[in-house]
């Protein structure tokens, strides 16, 4: 079953909530949409499932124009962020539901149910009621009430939102194996960077309502088209540098003049927006830069302290640059105090370029985004 989404919109009383998004999903693929709250992925969702109506465009499944068709006549499951389960029933009652409605045979309503439950580890829970159950076992079970219905699309509203960290990363890992294990199309919204990339498959990357690049999860990671669609994929935020480049040298903002060097150094004169990730930037204090770093070909720049936050493994280090503020994600516990001077340095080959318009001067290298 293949999925189309031909230049659809929604809008509400007037407010656009979905801008002319056109997506083609195909048969047995897994298709994450990407975006921050109130990005528009579950809205898109509806209408996908046909829960409602576009405003303008058409939704094709198969070929077939269903634009207009309810979600009861079409092949549809959907698992939510809450766990949706009867909470009367035992697990093994909750996932036949829907199949009793449809009114299977008794022996396939077994047949389905067992390898379901196998699929998703529930074989020894199936005479459990759910609030018996562990957070990743109730929505375990919501997910295989999805599965069994052997539905053509089957969405996924960010249905690991609630769950604890470690049950969250327990079933990030299974969830590509037991999608393709079927043979549908699944969309699985997500406001995590991180977890799309553990997913792979597709996706979709959406601000404000509009699809800003679609593709292979990697790739659109590694070489995003535009800005807005490096915005969205990254976590921490996307550190943005708007630049003039003059000759064989670059203006900052704030008064610092540097060489222009690697991919600034190929383009015209004009403004452009230098964007690099927190995990690509480095941090030294000011006289380890000097000592060390030297003719090395980083680009450095000068800055004091801000916030720093220690995670274990990792440190936040949030530093004033002028008006501007960086995040930079460090290994190690780097203990600086608020108003220390330091030096930030990236690397030229780390950088995403982009034009005053956003979109991208050229596709970032994999050694560049990774």
């Amino acid at each position: 079953m293949t999925l189309e989404l031909d230049h659809v919109s929604l809008s509400v009383r007037g407010a656009p909530f979905i801008k002319d998004v056109s997506l083609r999903l195909e048969r047995g693929s897994l298709n994450v949409l990407l975006g921050a709250t109130l990005a528009g992925k579950t809205s898109l969702m509806r209408l996908m499932a046909g829960l409602d109506a576009p405003t303008t465009g058409r939704v094709r499944m198969e070929g077939r124009d269903v634009t207009g068709v309810s979600v009861k006549k079409r092949s549809v499951a959907m698992v939510y962020q809450q766990f949706i389960n009867y909470p009367s029933l035992t697990v093994y009652e909750n996932i036949a539901s829907p199949l009793r409605v449809a009114g299977l045979r008794k022996a396939e309503i077994e047949e389905r149910v067992l390898s379901a439950a196998k699929l998703l580890k529930l074989d020894p829970y199936l005479q459990r009621t759910p609030l018996a159950l562990s957070g990743g076992q109730q929505q375990r079970t919501a997910i295989a009430r999805a599965l069994v219905k052997r539905a053509d699309l089957v969405l996924l509203d960010e249905p690991l939102a609630n769950l604890d960290y470690k049950l969250r990363e327990e079933l990030r890992e299974e969830l590509p194996r037991i999608f393709a294990s079927t043979g549908a199309v699944f969309v699985y919204a997500t406001t995590e960077p991180t977890e799309a990339l553990l997913l792979g498959g597709h996706t979709a990357t959406l601000l404000e309502g509009a699809v800003t690049q679609f593709g292979p999860t990697a790739e659109v990671y590694r070489r995003p088209a535009n800005l807005p669609t490096a915005r969205v994929f990254s976590d921490p935020p996307l550190n943005a540098l708007r630049v003039t480049k003059q000759a064989h040298t670059v203006l900052m903002e704030n008064g610092t003049v540097l060489p222009a060097s690697g991919a600034l150094a190929q383009v015209p004169n004009g403004v452009y927006t230098i964007g690099v990730r927190a995990h690509h930037l480095g941090v030294e204090d000011v006289a380890t830069a000097e000592r060390t770093l030297a003719g090395n070909g980083l680009i450095r720049l000068g800055a004091t302290i801000a916030v720093t936050e220690v995670t274990g493994s990792e440190s936040f280090l949030h530093m004033d640059m002028g008006a501007e503020r960086l995040t930079a994600l460090v290994p190690g516990v780097r203990r600086l105090e608020p108003g220390a001077p330091v030096e930030v340095l990236i690397d030229p080959r780390r950088i995403l370029l982009f034009d005053a318009e956003g979109q991208a001067i050229a596709p970032a290298r994999d050694a560049a985004a990774a």
